[in-house]
């Protein structure tokens, strides 16, 4: 087999074993949610012991992916993902056996350890190992796993009784510990990790080389002004995408839907992200990258304006909701995109992991967000309205990040363009 070939046969595997880490990871990010009604039937939690169970994962998710980004520029992708995911279906697996709330929450903070150490190397392992033509979209292809899996989820709800609510952790479980061993023995290890030691003897280290996971690398050589919008970006695209994921049911019931309208109105969101993601990842390569990074950033506060103005008819609302998971869950495939071309494969996995942590910090504030406002007495149309600017502040850093970052990296040797 010719390298040219061994090489895209690499891309291939390495992208179906990561979609397929990404399609576990949002059935996790919304089993919380589809098991939170047993729960509480089960566990009887006070409202503060049920917001602290929907929160650990995430708290979880942000030092994993600080900490599992800063091991794998050392350690490798590959052994930092195949670990993390091990850990993180191990508890996922042991969350059922949980027996009353800090129980619960202790479980679903280990998972989102293992799956905050996954994240930022599933991505940075598809960048690597992806031809440069297809860079992009490949990782909105991976990406796209996710959004299917919370689809997935959002069908259990559907299929589940409240009292069978263990059983999203068990399938939770059960799959990433399949995928595992899989990865680690067909899934190779990143081409452009493996050439640092050759790129080492050939170039010592200088100052135009940072030291493998130097977190202060992430801000030198004219990499601060990107680091801070892609931090920006991050944070506010997560806290719009979580707050609508968490209130969203709850937005449309209060706008006249059924229980049941809203659940597959909440399956459409998911459903046309993922085919959404894979579009910008398409766009991303074409020429029209910048039309469509606009088209995506400008119709995401218009229709959440939209939406906030909608009457109760179920065909319009679930149209609208269908539309804004493709618009949120685009903006997302972008910013996965962009994060591992912004960094030298040095310092990829902790960049990469930093900007992850920080978006985890705004998925932890969207629903708290969401909750105040309603606590607070605002109706469905009032919240969506009290959003609206932070939707638009992100949709300016994300725009001022297309224009200041490169269209392309030199992934493969390791250098990002300045």
């Amino acid at each position: 087999m010719s390298e040219d070939a061994q090489g895209a046969a690499a891309a291939r595997v390495t992208l179906v074993c990561c979609v397929l880490t990404a399609l576990c990871e949002g059935i996790d990010l919304q089993a919380a949610g589809v098991a939170a009604a047993g729960i509480a039937g089960e566990f009887k939690p006070s409202a503060a012991e049920l917001g602290t169970f929907f929160s650990a994962s995430t708290f979880g998710l942000f030092f994993g992916a600080l900490i599992g980004g800063r091991i794998a520029d050392s350690s490798g992708r590959k052994r930092v993902l195949v670990v993390s995911i091990a850990l993180f279906g191990l508890f996922s697996l042991l969350t059922p056996l949980a027996w009353d709330v800090p129980s619960l929450a202790w479980a679903r903070l280990l998972t989102g350890l293992g799956l905050g150490g996954a994240l930022p190397n599933l991505i940075a392992l598809v960048a690597e190992n992806a031809a440069a033509t297809r860079r992009s979209f490949s990782v909105a292809l991976a990406y796209s796993g996710a959004p299917l899996g919370g689809a997935i989820a959002s069908l259990i709800s559907l299929l589940l009784l409240p009292s069978g609510w263990r059983w999203i952790f068990i399938v939770g479980g059960i799959l990433p510990l399949l995928l595992a061993p899989s990865m680690a023995v067909w899934m190779p290890e990143s081409a452009a990790f493996r050439q640092l030691p050759l790129e080492a003897q050939m170039q010592p280290e200088t100052a135009a080389m940072p030291n493998r996971g130097d977190f202060r690398a992430i801000f030198a050589r004219g990499r601060a002004l990107r680091t801070l919008l892609l931090w920006s970006s991050f944070f506010l695209g997560l806290l719009t995408l979580y707050l609508l994921l968490n209130w969203l049911p709850t937005l449309m019931v209060g706008q006249g839907l059924s229980r049941s309208q809203a659940a597959g109105a909440q399956i459409g969101f998911n459903l046309g992200g993922a085919v959404a993601a894979l579009l910008m990842g398409y766009l991303l390569e074409s020429r029209l990258r910048q039309p469509g990074i606009v088209v995506a950033f400008v119709a995401l506060p218009l229709l959440v304006l939209w939406l906030a103005d909608a009457h109760a008819h179920v065909s319009a609302i679930v149209l609208i909701v269908f539309l804004l998971g493709c618009a949120v869950l685009a903006a997302q495939a972008f910013l996965y995109a962009m994060a591992p071309a912004s960094y030298p494969t040095r310092i990829r996995g902790v960049g990469v992991g930093a900007a992850v942590a920080v978006g985890r910090i705004g998925s932890i504030v969207g629903p708290k967000l969401g909750g105040a406002l309603k606590a607070a007495g605002h109706s469905s149309t009032q919240l969506l309205h009290d959003i609206l600017p932070i939707v638009i502040a992100g949709s300016v850093c994300a725009l001022w990040l297309a224009w200041h970052a490169p269209r392309h990296s030199s992934i493969g040797s390791g250098v990002s363009v300045e």
